[in-house]
């Protein structure tokens, strides 16, 4: 296969991606990966040839470059992907890249936000303007149930019921959609947005969260809001996927059940506990271990 036909047959891939309902930083993802590919065919000389060897080529020339384990293994998915769906179209004879096992990730500790931190961040949206009132409730909505950033953008006017204390994740990670909980400080959050939220130009939407400009709020506005908040709190590299972490710590920190987690973040795996909360592993660990007094014979 040339080049010329990867680029042709990307745009069709792309549009079975989206009748399949996949997001669109999904569909973002996987079309990244395959145009990668294609650059980095045209600048080494070698051919887009879809087998084992040229893929995992590829992928020691990403890592070799400086790229992260799982940027690399996150190009390598696409690539397989990709050929999965060009053996089923019929567009090559069969997938050599069936089986093909992705690079080690890394066993990267996330660190989580202190009570203090949390506090801080919250306190960096008080105010009564749209923004201040918008900020502070996407936040608490983060920091309790840990929904992640493209959950939260999802969401509708009809997702969220702040008398019953409850919201609805109507399109999770793998089209999954899931109830939630929330307590009376989000449920307050939320109501006085609501209430700045009819004033907006767009206010007639189902989207719950507006942004600038008359405009909806997209993954990158609310990962600048979210970002420029935590400037304001003092807090250095924050990232929103951080508060999904937070909140998975905080759970159990607070006496809560494994399996109610699992149900609240969306999670049918428990190993994404482990992944989620290691950070705090081993606070809670030292906690116990002073608890028991193993050492006092």
């Amino acid at each position: 296969m040339e080049v010329e036909d990867i680029v042709a047959l990307l745009a069709s891939w792309k549009v079975s991606l989206q009748a399949e309902r996949k997001s669109s930083q999904t569909v973002k993802t996987y079309t990244d990966g395959i145009k990668r590919f294609v650059a980095w065919s045209r600048e080494t000389d070698t051919p887009p040839n879809l087998d084992r060897k040229t893929v995992n080529h590829f992928v020691a020339d990403l890592i070799a470059a400086g790229a992260e384990a799982a940027t690399a293994r996150s190009r390598q998915l696409s690539l397989r992907r990709f050929s999965a769906w060009l053996a089923e179209e019929g567009e090559i004879p069969s997938d050599e890249l069936l089986g093909l096992k992705p690079p080690k990730l890394d066993s990267k500790i996330v660190p989580e936000l202190s009570e203090d931190e949390l506090k801080a961040l919250v306190k960096a949206c008080k105010g009564n303007d749209f923004w201040e009132r918008r900020d502070e409730a996407i936040i608490r909505l983060m920091i309790e149930t840990g929904a992640r950033a493209g959950e939260v953008i999802g969401m509708t006017t009809d997702d969220v019921d702040v008398s019953n204390g409850g919201a609805v994740i109507r399109r999770g990670k793998g089209g999954k959609g899931r109830a939630v909980p929330i307590g009376p400080q989000t449920c307050r959050a939320i109501d006085r947005y609501l209430r700045s939220r009819r004033a907006h130009r767009l206010a007639s939407t189902p989207a719950l969260w507006l942004g600038v400009g008359g405009k909806g709020l997209g993954y990158h506005g609310l990962y600048e809001s979210l970002v420029r908040r935590a400037k304001l709190a003092g807090i250095s590299d924050f990232h929103p996927h951080v508060l999904r972490h937070t909140a998975a710590g905080r759970w159990l920190a607070a006496g809560g059940s494994e399996g109610g987690l699992m149900a609240v973040a969306g999670w049918s795996r428990r190993d994404m506990i482990d992944r989620y909360t290691r950070a705090s592993s081993e606070r809670r660990a030292a906690d116990e271990a002073r608890r028991l007094n193993l050492g006092d014979l």
